[in-house]
């Protein structure tokens, strides 16, 4: 048994952490859950994806909060550099979207009142409505794009680049 020097508890991302020098040790699902259920596999996977997704969200959250902006806008943000100086319409944001769910009107409406994006009208099509970023949208993004690349590294510094590789291939097979 180890005798663990520092126990790290980050209850809004339900992260329990112990630290002894080199050792790092996370708790089970079970353990988190505080349950003696026995769980079965298929749930303890769904259940850590969950924990899992929570964590990282709340941690991109946080960290895009200091910007002013939302990890939904940011997404918009990332789809339309994306895009080059090809404007992008609302159906084609929607669909690249992270979470299917947002308000993609409503998220692009906050955008352009942060004058990070731009309406126009498609010259082809009058009753087609184009989105663009803006120069300013452009630099948001490379102030933020070292902090989210430094949280990437962070959450995922315990695990080998093979490990990483067979995660996100796993992680695919699952999805589809």
């Amino acid at each position: 048994m180890i005798n663990f020097n520092i126990l790290l508890i980050n209850y809004s991302t339900f992260q329990y952490t112990f630290v002894h020098t080199n050792i790092v040790y996370t708790m089970k699902v079970e353990e988190i859950l505080k349950t003696k259920a026995n769980l079965s596999l298929p749930k303890k996977v769904l259940i850590n994806l969950q924990l899992t997704s929570a964590q990282s969200g709340s941690e991109m959250m946080c960290t895009l909060k200091s910007f002013g902006i939302s990890v939904q806008q940011f997404n918009v943000l990332r789809i339309l550099r994306g895009q080059g100086k090809k404007p992008a319409n609302l159906s084609t944001i929607q669909d690249r979207m992270v979470n299917k769910m947002s308000n993609t009107t409503r998220l692009v409406d906050k955008l352009i009142d942060k004058k990070l994006v731009d309406r126009c009208v498609c010259e082809e099509n009058r009753r087609k409505v184009e989105i663009v970023i803006t120069e300013q949208g452009l630099d948001l993004l490379k102030e933020i794009d070292p902090k989210v690349e430094e949280l990437e590294k962070k959450a995922t510094k315990n695990l080998t680049e093979k490990e990483l590789e067979q995660l996100n291939y796993l992680l695919e097979k699952l999805r589809s």
